[in-house]
């Protein structure tokens, strides 16, 4: 997937300015693509130049001026040309499986402050999706809220998707933190 992809389903609902475009990938597009605001300000000036998206410029009193931006037919025939095409596999990259992966030959305690921090920040990344989720289901259940709301279903379950992945993360921290602990005791008690 490219940028262009995600800007284009960013715009979907609604003119964006830039700003807005980076504070939607910040809230939601951020649990499965990262962009930062100049990359984002870029792209959409491509876009712009591409025809993809349409801008047009909004005077605000006392305020710089602003640009909205919205999808045009031929982003939406890129962003379909898009869907049509396979989805490639993600590789996990991350630093935290490097360090467990040579756990044996390293500070089980320093390791242990890692993973705590990865938990905290993982429980937290979790309770925003989740109460993200809960906005956009307004007052239905998850259940009822998937099949009858009138709004986009596709943002949420990118959104769970994000807390599931942020709950796994979580849960894996806790599981492989008692590991070492547990490992750490055996080699106390040998």
């Amino acid at each position: 997937m490219a940028l262009r992809h995600a800007v284009l389903a960013a715009l979907l609902d609604e003119e964006l300015s830039g700003y807005q475009v980076t504070k939607a990938f910040a809230a939601g597009v951020a649990n499965f693509w990262h962009a930062l605001p100049q990359q984002v300000y870029a792209e959409l000036a491509k876009l712009e130049k591409e025809g993809l998206v349409a801008g047009r410029e909004v005077v605000q009193e006392g305020r710089p001026n602003k640009r909205l931006f919205r999808v045009t037919g031929e982003g939406m025939a890129e962003l379909e040309s898009f869907a049509a095409t396979a989805a490639k596999p993600a590789f996990l990259r991350e630093d935290l499986l490097v360090q467990v992966q040579a756990a044996d030959h390293l500070d089980a305690g320093v390791l242990i402050e890692r993973l705590t921090e990865r938990y905290a920040f993982a429980e937290a990344k979790a309770a925003l999706f989740e109460e993200q989720l809960r906005r956009m289901r307004g007052g239905l259940d998850e259940a009822e809220f998937l099949l009858r709301a009138a709004s986009r279903v596709g943002p949420y379950l990118t959104c769970r998707r994000g807390r599931d992945f942020e709950r796994a993360n979580r849960d894996w921290c806790r599981d492989v933190t008692e590991v070492l602990r547990a490992r750490q005791v055996a080699g106390e008690d040998a």
